[in-house]
């Protein structure tokens, strides 16, 4: 199940890297694009090859309302690809820039993100009409206090199951300021429901033990895990005052390489302080989810034969029939239906 699926938004990076007519390049769902700011500030994406000899247009600058050839000074519009000038052509040589482009998918920017529209191929795109790319609960229009991404060397699959795994905790997180021994585990009973093209751990109350860092949101603090495809996990803590959302989004690049965006909210103004220790933090649980799925890789390179077990691996079956579903949907031209039932998985971790 290894497929890419089209027709959604996939996370590309943070707002704040297109900055000061940088140009970036990425490589997202084997597409090679580069992003960058028009001269009006708009965000847009095209893709970094050049069709005249090839060169990526990263190499070169941002030009007014289009970026520039490093090579011989074509120019591309940022708004929708098309070539805008050719410095070599002289009065009487006529060529019809206007059926000259490179592909332009369509971007927004929300919430300190940028966003990338991949639709199936030869699929005709009303920008207009697309749905809003995902977003943070309760969190209105700001930007992320913590935002990081990570290479995961592994195929989407392997890394979206890695991140929804609810029982590797006590094994993989583990130092000497947290969860030192992971022989211990706990009990668990949470309710999960369909979703949207996931599922969602219905809200529960969180309880009193280690719980003093919650009083900061308020009086009944609770949380609430949402997955949906392609691959976007949101868990909500909110209470009667504030709330702290942590956004995970799974964009696959290549064949093997999955980059992993961690976007943490919270609508506290007083805790500015607390983001160089949240952002080393979250470095360290996501380096840790990451190091144990490419140390998987040893072992799936065998191609053996695997196991699920219920109930804590029924996330990770779910996540199959949700893929499943959603290819053969578009495949037969027909509406989405989530396969996911209402349950409650117990379990230990």
């Amino acid at each position: 199940m290894t497929a890419w699926l089209r027709d959604c938004w996939y996370l590309a990076l943070p707002s704040r890297e297109l900055r000061g007519g940088r140009l970036v390049p990425k490589v997202m769902l084997g597409e090679p694009l580069v992003f960058g700011r028009d001269a009006a500030g708009r965000v847009f994406a095209l893709r970094n090859i050049c069709p005249h000899r090839g060169i990526p247009l990263h190499h070169g600058w941002i030009d007014g309302d289009g970026v520039r050839c490093c090579y011989h000074g074509w120019k591309f519009a940022a708004a929708d690809g098309h070539c805008l000038d050719i410095p070599s052509l002289v009065p009487e040589q006529k060529l019809h820039l206007e059926r000259i482009r490179v592909a332009a998918p369509p971007v927004r920017e929300a919430q300190g993100n940028v966003w990338v529209w991949f639709a199936r191929d030869g699929a005709e795109i009303d920008a207009a009409a697309l749905p809003p790319p995902p977003l943070a609960p309760d969190i209105g229009e700001r930007a992320p206090a913590v935002a990081i991404a990570m290479d995961f060397a592994c195929n989407v699959d392997d890394a979206a199951l890695g991140l929804m795994d609810p029982t590797h905790a006590a094994f993989v997180h583990t130092s000497w300021w947290w969860r030192k021994n992971p022989k211990k585990v706990r009990p668990k009973e949470k309710s999960y429901i369909p979703y949207g093209a996931g599922f969602r751990m219905e809200r529960i109350v969180l309880g009193e033990k280690g719980s003093k860092p919650y009083r900061l949101l308020g009086r009944g603090t609770s949380s609430e895990i949402t997955f949906e495809l392609p691959g976007l996990r949101i868990e909500h803590v909110k209470g009667d005052r504030h709330s702290v959302v942590a956004l995970t989004a799974i964009t696959p690049c290549e064949a093997n390489r999955t980059e992993v965006h961690q976007r943490i909210y919270w609508t506290l103004p007083a805790l500015g302080w607390a983001r160089p220790l949240v952002r080393h933090l979250a470095r360290v649980f996501l380096g840790q989810d990451r190091d144990v799925v490419v140390k998987q890789q040893e072992g799936l390179a065998y191609k053996p034969n695997l196991m699920l077990v219920d109930d804590a691996d029924t996330q990770a079956k779910w996540y199959h029939r949700l893929k499943q579903e959603y290819l053969k949907a578009q495949e037969e031209g027909r509406p989405f239906r989530n396969p996911v039932e209402a349950r409650l998985l117990r379990y230990q971790s």
